[in-house]
């Protein structure tokens, strides 16, 4: 059975306050959050972007979703969880003091703001699943135990999974660091001797000191790897990757596996939105501003996770003239993530997508 996508186009000439109110025209006409219910606590679970990058949602966008879901006489919550590597959002306190720099307070949501520190038992559900490869997750409890979940990604580029959107955001985005480590523990890297330069560049960004030098070149304890994949990110030679063939794919099935344990209790009880502007070939966890790889397209919205995802893939390679993101990561088979979600009976890669004007 095909999902409803909705597309609300949007163009980077498009100013921030006109945005926002075709936002609230689609929330409103479309019924896009009717999952969410007086009463209901909800969780809107964002990405509030890494020191120096520019390409998470806009906080007034959150703003708008926020006070929909207020207006529903529900209670909104806006979230994100900590990271794995090493950075602002390693833990809650200095994840929250940058969400606010980005602009996400309470007064400009009117919402609470909430980084759940899963170093805290209280913290932490362990959801059974027993799928392929995760039986159980390890998950925030803010996210578990929420009433609706509101899934607000930025799409774009992923060093690991090709893209990152709807699924990412909450597989990746809802599990703590326990689960983070798991979806990553077939990762850990190699490195392309041919390529190094012995810059250290690796080893400075490594959590968990797993890189050290032998003979002015880079060498990976794969012991002591969490497999982060803060190294990828950081060498500007090519000279660490992934073996893809040893399990490289992998993390994108754990991660449809984990989106599936965060909503198993919220059928009927979710929506999803996309945006698909300044859209970077790289994920908003690089501490840098990455250049957009093709024009702005806008905004999508459904209560399908895996049809919202296929549809935004479909809509930036169309735009592209190209499959752009394959070609920026050329291991990387984005579909996978998208198969295995459908597989699992997260929802549809069929879908009817509609535009809002």
């Amino acid at each position: 059975m095909k999902s409803k996508v909705y597309l609300l186009p949007v163009s980077q000439s498009d100013a921030e306050e006109s945005v926002g109110l075709k936002l609230r025209a689609l929330i409103e006409n479309y019924g896009v959050l009717s999952a969410v219910k007086a009463g209901d606590k909800a969780v809107l679970k964002i990405h509030f972007g890494e020191q120096g990058n520019t390409g998470y949602v806009r906080p007034a966008y959150a703003a708008v979703i926020a006070k929909a879901v207020l207006e529903a006489r529900a209670v909104p919550v806006i979230s994100d969880s900590n990271t794995l590597y090493r950075g602002r959002r390693m833990n809650s306190a200095d994840h929250l003091k940058l969400a606010y720099e980005h602009g996400f307070t309470p007064d400009v949501l009117k919402a609470p703001v909430v980084i759940p520190d899963d170093a805290l038992p209280e913290n932490v559900r362990n959801v059974d699943l027993d799928a392929e490869h995760v039986k159980t997750a390890a998950i925030c409890r803010l996210y578990s135990d929420a009433d609706a979940i509101i899934g607000i990604a930025h799409f774009k580029g992923h060093l690991m999974t090709g893209f990152g959107g709807a699924i990412k955001n909450i597989g990746m985005g809802c599990a703590t660091r326990k689960g983070k480590l798991f979806q990553h523990s077939d990762l850990a890297p190699i490195v392309v001797i041919r390529k190094c330069t012995g810059c250290k560049a690796c080893m400075a960004v490594c959590p968990s000191a797993a890189i050290t030098m032998k003979n002015n070149m880079a060498c990976v304890d794969v012991s002591k790897c969490i497999g982060c994949a803060s190294c990828i990110a950081a060498c500007r030679f090519k000279a660490v990757d992934l073996n893809w063939e040893a399990g490289g794919m992998r993390i994108q099935e754990k991660m449809a596996e984990y989106a599936k344990a965060v909503l198993l209790n919220k059928k009927g009880k979710t929506a999803f939105f996309n945006f698909l502007t300044k859209i970077t070939g790289e994920c908003d966890c690089i501490a840098r501003d990455d250049p957009r790889i093709i024009a702005d397209i806008g905004i999508l919205a459904s209560a399908d996770p895996v049809a919202i995802d296929q549809a935004s893939l479909d809509l930036v390679t169309a735009r592209a003239g190209s499959d752009i993101l394959k070609q920026i990561h050329p291991n990387r088979d984005a579909q996978k993530q998208l198969a295995h979600a459908e597989k699992i009976g997260i929802g549809s890669r069929e879908y009817d997508l509609e535009m809002v004007l």
